[in-house]
C-alpha cells in the first residue's frame, strides 16, 4: 500500500530492528536501562538542553510539560490548532486541571504577538493565571518565522511565563530551515521531540528542557502511566533515527514539493499550501468519499473526510506519488 495519509504509518526498516535487538536494556523506571539513559543525554546535547526524558508518546510528554510547567488553576496559552489544545483530547485541563486559552492562528501558523498580549491576565483571584505559552513547530506542516518565535518568546518571558515547543516534527523544520536542531530549540524551556513520525521509529517522544523541569516531568510521567521497563529495545529505535534519518527528510520535503505539483495541474483540485512533508488540497466535496475509495482500491490510503492532507515519508517514493497522481487524474477522467 501507498499510504499518504500520515508520517506516523511508517514501519522500522531492518537495520533500525537490528539495533532494537541488540540493545543493551535495563529497567527504565529504576533509571538504570543504559539506552534510554544515552538517548535522553543524546537529545538533551543535540538541543543544547540541560536534560531528557524518554515518554512512549507525544501526547503524553506534551502533557507531562504542561503539568510541569503549570499547577491547578493555572493556564498555558496556545493556539487554536495545536496539537497540545484541539488534538490530545483535552488532557491538561482533564487530567492537569489546567486552563487552556486558545487564540486563533494566522495563516502561517503563529499566534500574533497582539493575541497573546491581550490573553495574558492580570494578577487577580478572578483569573486563572497566566503560566505558559505553548507554540508548534512545524505546524500543519509550516515553519514557523524565525524571528516571530524569537518575539514570542521574549514577550512570554518579559510578563512572567514559560515557554513550550510541541517540537513533534521539529526535526523537519531544522531540516526546512538549514539550521541546527538547537537553534530551533535554543528560545523554549521545554521541547517535546517525537521520533514515530517522519524520523521512522515505531514509539517515542523526548522532552529536553532544564534538569529542574525534566524532574517535575518524571514525576508526572509516573502518574500518568508512562513509566516503561526495559524500554531500551524502543530508545534504540529512536537513537538509529538520529544517526540515519534526519537528513533525509530533505527527500520528504522534495516529494510533497513534486507532490503539490502533480496536484496543480489537476483541474478539480484546488491547492491549499505545501510546506515540509504536508500537502493541503481541496477537492469538490461530493467527490471526497467516492475518490478516496477509488484509491484504496488501486492500494493507495488517503483520508480525505478528515482533511484532504496529504504526508510524505520514508515510505513513499517518487514513483509511488506518480502512481498516486496519475490515480487521482484517472479518477476524475472517468467521470
Amino acid at each position: 500500500m501507498i499510504d499518504l495519509r500520515s508520517d506516523t504509518v511508517t514501519r522500522p526498516t531492518p537495520p533500525m530492528l537490528a539495533a532494537m535487538s541488540a540493545a543493551e536494556v535495563g529497567d527504565d523506571v529504576w533509571g538504570d536501562d543504559p539506552t534510554v539513559l544515552r538517548l535522553q543525554a543524546t537529545l538533551a546535547e543535540r538541543t543544547g538542553k540541560e536534560a531528557g526524558l524518554f515518554f512512549p508518546s507525544g501526547t503524553q510528554s506534551n502533557l507531562a510539560a504542561l503539568m510541569a510547567h503549570c499547577a491547578r488553576g493555572d493556564e498555558y496559552i496556545v493556539g487554536q490548532l495545536a496539537h497540545t489544545y484541539k488534538y490530545e483530547g483535552g488532557g491538561a485541563a482533564v487530567l492537569g486541571s489546567i486552563q487552556p486559552q486558545p487564540l486563533e492562528n494566522a495563516a502561517d501558523g503563529s499566534i500574533p504577538l497582539e493575541k497573546i498580549a491581550a490573553a495574558i491576565k492580570p494578577i487577580d483571584d478572578h483569573f486563572a493565571r497566566s503560566r505558559l505559552l505553548t507554540l508548534e513547530n512545524t505546524i500543519g506542516g509550516k515553519v514557523l518565522p524565525a524571528q516571530y518565535v524569537t518575539e514570542a518568546t521574549q514577550l512570554a518571558r518579559e510578563r512572567g511565563l514559560a515557554t513550550h515547543l510541541d517540537g513533534a516534527r521539529v526535526f523537519n523544520a531544522a531540516v526546512a530551515a538549514g539550521k541546527p536542531v538547537a537553534t530551533l530549540a535554543e528560545p523554549f524551556d521545554s521541547v517535546s521531540i517525537c521520533f514515530s513520525k517522519g524520523l521512522g521509529a515505531p514509539v517515542g517522544s523526548v522532552l529536553v528542557g532544564s534538569r529542574a523541569l525534566i524532574d517535575v516531568a518524571h514525576r508526572w510521567r509516573k502518574v500518568l502511566g508512562g513509566g516503561m521497563r526495559q524500554a531500551g529495545v524502543l530508545a534504540a529505535a529512536c537513537l538509529y533515527a538520529l544517526d540515519h534519518n534526519v537528513e533525509r527528510l530533505a527527500d520528504d520535503h522534495a516529494n510533497a514539493a513534486h507532490l503539490a505539483a502533480g496536484l496543480q495541474t489537476i483541474e478539480q483540485v484546488k491547492m491549499q499550501s505545501v510546506a515540509t512533508n504536508m500537502v493541503f488540497a481541496q477537492f469538490p466535496q461530493q467527490h471526497c468519499a467516492p475518490l478516496e475509495a477509488w484509491l484504496k482500491e488501486r492500494g493507495i490510503l488517503t483520508q480525505m473526510l478528515y482533511a484532504s492532507r496529504f504526508v510524505t515519508h520514508m515510505d513513499v517514493s517518487r514513483g509511488d506519488i506518480d502512481t498516486f497522481i496519475a490515480a487521482v487524474k484517472g479518477y476524475f477522467a472517468a467521470r
